[in-house]
């Protein structure tokens, strides 16, 4: 599949490509070069990551060749067994679910899932789910609980899908009762950020004791164009509107809306799929053995708090005339 490039990665396409070109060779000097070549892409990529501004964050967290959740599940679980169909209406390809092995343990496993190709992204409707893809994730998440099994859950998705038949069947109800159901789950349950974390579509399966959020990726409550579309009816605002919805993880951890920032390559984790596996795999591996230690009621309450606390309130008493 051609690789595809976004304009604020142009300075360092030309050593991505000749590191690229060099891992397939054995000699000593090219290895050295190979060593030299990656240490300038990450001096570059530093330059570059502290004048990156949210719009353009916005951009790298849909980069089109962005892992996605079967990319990670491909390299981090064993065995993986997909679950499909919520017993109601239908199966939903907008979101995978399934059992797998991880490191000699079972776990559950969902998570949003986009397509590439024109055909894939139709198949599975851009990553946004209908309300059978929720309520199938729920499904398998207490298919799991019944057994023990923790949940690990990987969010990326642009919202959940608004047409009519959504609607019809009880769109926001699934939303709500995954939120209600995640909440009170008996397992761990730990939530990765992988890509775009779009409202409530992302919420319905974000429900969890740790939340990790990769480094270039975004969760907010509408996406920037929706939000200059409705503030500001001005498409131009986007910019405007990523400033200030703050989506991005940085921002997002000043607030205590997540827990850690995962660091990703050089580049971003299009750049090296292997690598941001293992430093998921890390993340992953560190917050299991976390949450196994803490008695699950004790675990319940944590979870509960957590979301309780959120937000940033400001009153202000109004002027008396």
């Amino acid at each position: 599949m051609p690789k595809e490039y976004i304009d604020l990665e142009a300075p360092i396409i030309e050593l991505r490509d000749a590191i690229e070109n060099l891992k397939k060779s054995n000699s000593p000097d090219d290895l050295k070069k190979l060593q030299r070549l990656k240490e300038e892409l990450k001096k570059e990529w530093e330059k570059i990551k502290t004048l990156l501004t949210p719009w353009q964050v916005v951009q790298l967290a849909r980069h089109p060749m962005r892992p996605y959740t079967l990319d990670y599940i491909g390299y981090l679980f064993d065995d993986f067994l997909e679950i499909h169909g919520d017993r109601r209406f239908a199966d939903d390809p907008a979101i995978v679910a399934g059992l797998a092995s991880y490191k000699g343990q079972t776990v559950t496993v969902v998570g949003h899932q986009k397509g590439r190709t024109t055909k894939e992204k139709i198949f599975r409707n851009f990553g946004m789910p209908n309300p059978e893809g929720y309520r199938k994730a729920l499904r398998v998440m207490k298919l799991g609980e019944k057994f023990g099994f923790p949940v690990v859950s990987f969010i990326d998705t642009p919202g959940a899908y608004a047409g009519v038949g959504a609607e019809e069947r009880g769109q926001a109800e699934a939303i709500a009762y995954n939120l209600r159901e995640m909440s009170r789950l008996k397992v761990p349950v730990i939530i990765f950020v992988i890509g775009e974390g779009g409202s409530g579509g992302a919420l319905a399966i974000g429900i969890g004791d740790l939340i990790y959020m990769l480094e270039f990726s975004i969760y907010s409550v509408i996406s920037p164009e929706g939000c200059a579309a409705i503030l500001w009816k001005n498409q131009s605002a986007i910019e405007n509107a990523a400033d200030n919805l703050k989506p991005t993880a940085k921002e997002l951890k000043k607030f205590e809306i997540i827990d850690e920032i995962v660091p990703e390559p050089p580049g971003g984790s299009h750049s090296d799929y292997e690598e941001m596996a293992k430093i998921i795999d890390s993340y992953l591996e560190k917050g299991l053995k976390e949450l196994s230690r803490i008695p699950f009621e004790e675990r319940i309450n944590r979870r509960i708090d957590k979301f309780r606390k959120m937000g940033v309130f400001i009153q202000q008493k109004e002027a008396i005339n």
